[in-house]
């Protein structure tokens, strides 16, 4: 029979309970920089086991010493990054216009207007109906201070956020197994090989999954390099770095890439005439990355990704565009990784299951 006492002891236990979960989560969201630091470290050594082994298997290093290895390897290609774009950023910074609100609208004015004469002596009706749309009128540029103080922030705490990442990274690595017999203990007996193979399967397949990214975010950036070499844009190195890591998010990234090349081959160009110099320049680059993104669609992504979690290219599309439904960009980000997580665990589970076999033929 339920009793007063009884209804009023379980709402106590719900309160109790979603006071408890709300504790957890601001404790969460208060060192959300420490799990963000916890994620690359964890994503750095996915990408450094296969150094980490060679350097032990091939080379005959000591753990240690392939440890600190595999690191120094990382922190030359963080500091290789430094050397080549902070050089780059400040001597082209006044081409820019980076720190020049100004002389930034009154560059987007003078090419609105270059497109506005462009669109009259083609007797394009648009043309009248941009100059009352009066786009630069409803611009605000306020945000341009803010946005750069978010930035000149960003690169104070880099130092703390680069070695805190490797500091853990090193650890990570050089304790894998300390971490494994860990989780061992936890893990109920019942079900110890299981989970523990899990784990080793995924991270071979996430190993490989980081390693392929970085290698195709690497075939972009050389492809829209050369493409902006071609046709002689400025801040080509920059430009092509920014493009290619917006590449990380899945068909959506490629296109707002397209985007910010158009607009800054634009910027970058306006001393000169828009209709036979901007113009031109700006189409032979879209379309150079349109070619770049039909070739990394098309063939290096999906023989990378499919062949790095064993997975099917058309797979991998669903499993991407299904996630960004749900979840918006983070999901489309995500998807891949946590779908692997999924397949080897039902494969280590649910190995009877008709679709999970259908879906785990190949891992």
């Amino acid at each position: 029979m339920i009793t007063s006492k009884t209804i009023s002891n379980g709402i106590l236990k719900a309160l109790l309970t979603l006071v408890f979960c709300g504790l957890v989560l601001y404790f969460l969201f208060q060192i959300q920089s420490v799990l963000i630091y916890l994620i690359v470290a964890f994503i750095l050594t996915l990408i450094g086991n296969p150094i980490l082994d060679f350097f032990k298997k091939r080379l005959k290093f000591n753990h240690i010493f392939a440890t600190i290895a595999t690191l120094f390897i990382f922190v030359l290609i963080t500091f290789g990054f430094i050397m080549m774009f902070v050089p780059l950023i400040l001597s082209q910074g006044a081409n820019l216009s980076l720190l020049n609100t100004a002389e930034i609208e009154e560059n987007i004015v003078r090419l609105i207007n270059q497109i506005t004469v462009f669109l009259d002596n083609h007797q394009i009706d648009s043309a009248k109906v941009l100059q009352e749309a009066n786009i630069t009128s409803k611009i605000n540029f306020n945000f341009i201070p803010n946005f750069l103080n978010t930035i000149l922030g960003t690169i104070g705490n880099f130092g703390v956020a680069l070695g805190s990442v490797l500091f853990i990274t090193f650890f990570f690595l050089k304790d894998r197994l300390m971490f494994i017999l860990g989780i061992k203990k936890l893990i109920p007996n019942s079900h110890e090989d299981q989970i523990l193979h899990s784990l080793g399967k995924i991270n071979y397949l996430l190993s490989r999954y980081f390693i392929g990214l970085l290698i195709q975010l690497f075939i972009v950036f050389i492809l829209y390099l050369i493409v902006l070499f071609i046709f002689g844009v400025p801040n080509a190195i920059v430009i092509a770095f920014l493009c290619a890591v917006l590449n990380i998010i899945p068909y959506i990234g490629p296109l707002i890439a397209s985007f910010l090349a158009a607009v800054l081959t634009m910027l970058s160009n306006l001393g000169s005439d828009f209709q036979s110099e901007i113009l031109p320049t700006t189409i032979y680059v879209l379309i150079g990355f349109w070619l770049v993104q039909i070739i990394d669609n098309n063939f290096s992504q999906p023989i990378i990704f499919s062949k790095s979690v064993s997975s099917h290219p058309l797979e991998i599309f669903l499993v991407i565009l299904i996630a960004g439904f749900l979840f918006g960009i983070l999901g489309m980000i995500v998807a891949v990784p946590l779908y692997t997580i999924i397949k080897v665990m039902g494969k280590e589970f649910f190995p009877e299951n008709k679709i999970v076999q259908l879906l785990t033929k190949d891992i």
